[in-house]
């Protein structure tokens, strides 16, 4: 067997530091709280061991190198004392200053967005995020040639068609680089296609969507494996959904038992504060479900001592990326395990008072049967429509299109005629719709 490589021996060793600019800092969170979720964000990387974390407070950015002399050599001392080989920084680091402190440490460096794309990365599985993020990957990197080009004198020659002579080799990367996002951008527009596909076929489906999202880490894979009894990854690790999942289940029938709405429940990607401008349209296109859910469960993970921030974080996303107002929601006060039994009470005393909050623990079980029967009772009032009465006349062999009907619960009878199976329905326009969609072509 051959002996395992230095890089599979042992994971790197990274040192994460959020800079905190005291009264000047304009971010709502505690400092303390950020560089936890800065730590939690370097978790989620693979092959990172973390060797130490640290708030460092300053008065004002330096230009050249972001730290001062005094805390330059300070926080030196420690990353050559823990051995770091890479340090994570919790803010945007300019290029200027990525190089000066790679080169005054002796490490490599990532910024917050520089860390994000690579969790991205690490973790997008569809053909559209895989593009998204290697053309969001594409324009950070063209805004930090210099860190790589620190010789912006070099001249290289070359021909008329490809750039000329005296060209510099940064003019030259970054002409590559724009090449390369514009066959990324040709390749997403054909991507971006299907997704008309994609709407086409859930018109064929009759039943409403329910879309979890909710900050990382909330809650949201659990929740959903709970109530759909899946296996998707469920971690204490940020970004541990990227791609979106979704399964069909049937909700309780009114008094318990079997018979009751079928939906369709998605998890998705969780939110986070400081979303890297490169990455809004990566984001974006992992929340296709939600643009088109009927109803949006908001997972909150209600024991975080910030569920308030994060809130507020979660809901501005849901603005920026046009979700309509007008779409039911329930805000779902998650992770009550964690809470004390008297603050749990009180959660649940709250949610029952007041309409679109619902308090549960996803690890227990604790408040799914209200949970459950608030979804029937939002659809209900946002979805259900007068039902009229139908009679369709289906050829014996159409097993597909009967399915589809007993699936959607619109069969009253069914009885054989000379034609084929006659069916009595009492449907939806919106089911009606659904069943002539069956009809129709894909493309």
């Amino acid at each position: 067997m051959a002996e395992p490589t230095s890089t599979e021996a042992r994971p790197t060793r990274a040192y994460v530091i959020h800079p905190d600019l005291g009264h000047a800092r304009t971010q709502r969170r505690a400092p303390d709280h950020a560089l936890a979720e800065a730590v939690a964000l370097a978790h989620a990387l693979p092959g990172i061991e973390i060797v130490g974390a640290e708030v460092a407070r300053l008065r004002s950015p330096d230009p050249g190198r972001l730290f001062g002399k005094g805390k330059l050599a300070e926080i030196g001392a420690r990353l050559a004392e823990a051995e770091a080989e890479l340090v994570l920084i919790d803010g945007p680091v300019s290029p200027v200053q990525q190089r000066n402190l790679e080169k005054d440490w002796d490490v490599k460096l990532l910024d917050r967005t520089g860390l994000i794309l690579e969790i991205f990365a690490d973790r997008a599985r569809t053909r559209e995020g895989v593009l998204q993020v290697e053309l969001a990957a594409l324009s950070y990197q063209r805004t930090r040639l210099v860190r790589a080009w620190t010789h912006l004198e070099r001249q290289r020659g070359g021909l008329g068609f490809v750039g000329g002579p005296g060209e510099t080799q940064i003019e030259a990367d970054r002409r590559a680089i724009d090449e390369q996002m514009t066959r990324l951008r040709r390749q997403l527009e054909r991507v971006v296609k299907t997704r008309t596909l994609h709407r086409a076929a859930r018109a064929k489906v009759p039943y409403p969507i329910v879309a979890l999202v909710g900050y990382t880490n909330a809650g949201k894979s659990t929740l959903f494996n709970r109530l759909t009894g899946a296996e998707v990854l469920a971690k204490d690790m940020l970004f541990a959904t990227l791609d979106p999942t979704m399964r069909a289940i049937r909700l309780p029938a009114a008094g318990g038992g079997a018979g009751g709405r079928k939906i369709i429940l998605s998890d998705t990607v969780g939110f986070i504060s400081d979303l890297p401008t490169e990455l809004v349209a990566a984001f974006r296109a992992t929340l296709e479900e939600v643009l088109e859910a009927d109803l949006i469960l908001h997972v909150r993970d209600i024991s975080h001592p910030e569920t308030e921030e994060q809130a507020e974080d979660v809901a501005a996303i849901l603005d920026s990326l046009g979700v309509d107002e007008d779409v039911a929601s329930i805000e779902v006060w998650n992770k009550i395990d964690a809470l004390s039994a008297e603050t749990r009470a009180a959660l649940r005393r709250t949610g029952a008072r007041t309409d679109g909050v619902q308090s549960v623990s996803a690890l227990s079980g604790e408040g799914l049967e209200d949970l459950v029967a608030a979804i029937d009772a939002h659809l209900a009032r946002a979805l259900d429509e007068p039902r009229e009465a139908a009679v369709v006349t289906l050829p014996f062999g159409d097993g597909r299109r009967r399915a589809w009907l007993h699936e959607a619960g619109v069969v009253e009878r069914e009885e054989s005629g000379e034609a084929g199976l006659v069916l009595h329905l009492r449907w939806t326009a919106r089911q009606k719709a659904g069943f002539e969609a069956l009809d129709r072509p894909e493309a």
